[in-house]
C-alpha cells in the first residue's frame, strides 16, 4: 500500500507542515503507485496538517469514477493538525476529525480508519463506541489501531467482544522486530489485518547509510532522525546490515527488495507501507512482490538481524 505520510510535510510534526513532498511530487507517486496496481493508499489527518489527504482529494478529482470506485483509502486520527490544537480520541474529537478527513479526500466513506496513537485519558470502550458507531454510520467500513503494543491490543480485544479492531499497523522491519514479541500473535491469534510501517527503518535498509558517513541530505536522519538514532553507534546493526549487503548482492537484488521481502513472507502480514520520496522509489516494493522469499531466505536474515 501506498504510504502519503510525506505529502506536505514529513509526518505529523508540525515542525515540518510544509515540507516534505511538494503537491506535484504528490501526484507523480500517486500516479506511479496507481499504474504500478498499487490500490490502496494510506494517509492521516495530521499528515503535513491536513495537506495528504487535500492532495490525494484533488488527485482523486482528476481521475475517472473507476479509480475513485477502485481505490482504498486508509486515514488515522490522533494528532493535532498544527501547534497548539487538539489531540486525542474523545469521541467528540473522533467524529468531527472524521468528517473533516472526508471533506478532504472528497469521498463519504473511507474503507479502514485507525486510531494513530492510544489515548491514555478515553477509555478504550469509548474509542470503540464511536469507531463503531461510525461503521454503522457508513462512514467507515472497519477500523483499526496504529502504534499499539501487546497489552493495549489484548485489553482492547477483551473490552468489547463484539465491537473490537479489524486491523493493527506498527513499525516493523528486519530492524525492527518489536511486534514479533506479542501483536503478530495476538493479530494472528484474532483474525486481524497487520500492515507494517517504515519497513525499510527510515532508509537504514536501503544501504544509503554508511558507518562513520555523514547522512545523505534530504534523508530521514537529516529529518527526524530520533526513531533511528539508537542504531547509529551499535556495531551489530552495522554487522547486519554488512550482511543484508552480501545476500543482496549474492542474489541480484537490491538489499530494499530484500527488506520487504522479507516482511511479505510473513503469512501474518497482509501487505507493508510503502512511502516512497520519488516514484522510482516504488521499485523496490514492487521487485519484492514478483520475487517473495522462500522461508529459509526469511531465516537467514531473520538470523543475520537477530538481537
Amino acid at each position: 500500500m501506498l504510504g502519503c505520510g510525506n505529502f506536505g510535510g514529513v509526518g505529523s510534526s508540525p515542525a515540518f507542515f510544509g515540507r516534505g513532498e511538494s503537491r506535484e511530487d504528490a501526484f507523480a507517486i500517486m500516479d506511479a503507485a496507481w499504474e504500478a496496481g498499487i490500490t490502496t493508499f494510506d494517509t492521516a489527518d495530521a499528515y503535513g496538517g491536513g495537506r495528504s489527504e487535500a492532495w490525494i482529494g484533488d488527485w482523486l478529482r482528476t481521475k475517472g469514477a473507476g479509480v475513485r470506485d477502485e481505490l482504498v483509502l486508509s486515514t488515522k486520527t490522533f494528532n493535532p493538525m498544527d501547534e497548539g490544537e487538539d489531540h486525542g480520541l474523545a469521541p467528540q474529537r473522533v467524529r468531527r476529525q472524521l468528517d473533516s478527513s472526508l471533506e478532504r479526500l472528497g469521498v463519504d466513506h473511507v474503507q479502514l480508519y485507525l486510531t494513530h496513537e492510544p489515548d491514555p485519558d478515553v477509555p478504550i470502550t469509548e474509542t470503540l463506541g464511536v469507531l463503531d458507531e461510525l461503521v454503522r454510520a457508513g462512514k467507515v467500513g472497519a477500523f483499526g489501531a496504529s502504534n499499539v503494543d501487546g497489552p493495549q491490543l489484548r485489553d482492547a480485544l477483551a473490552a468489547s467482544p463484539g465491537t473490537r479492531y479489524d486491523w493493527v499497523q506498527n513499525s516493523y522491519s528486519l530492524l525492527d522486530r518489536n511486534a514479533e514479541q506479542d501483536v503478530l500473535p495476538l493479530c494472528a491469534e484474532a483474525g486481524l489485518g497487520f500492515t507494517p510501517f517504515s519497513p525499510l527503518a527510515g532508509g537504514w535498509l536501503t544501504g544509503k547509510y554508511a558507518r562513520g558517513a555523514k547522512a545523505p541530505a534530504g534523508s530521514r536522519m537529516t529529518q527526524r532522525p530520533e526513531p533511528y538514532a539508537h542504531l547509529l553507534d551499535d556495531d551489530a546493526v552495522w554487522r547486519a546490515l554488512d550482511g543484508l549487503a552480501a545476500v543482496a548482492s549474492e542474489r541480484g537484488t537490491s538489499q530494499a527488495a530484500l527488506a520487504i521481502a522479507w516482511l511479505l513472507a510473513d503469512a501474518r502480514v497482509t501487505a507493508a507501507v510503502a512511502g516512497p520520496r520519488r516514484p522510482e522509489h516504488l521499485e523496490p516494493a514492487l521487485v519484492a512482490l514478483e520475487h517473495p522469499a522462500t522461508a529459509a531466505e526469511r531465516d537467514e536474515l531473520a538470523r543475520l538481524f537477530a538481537r
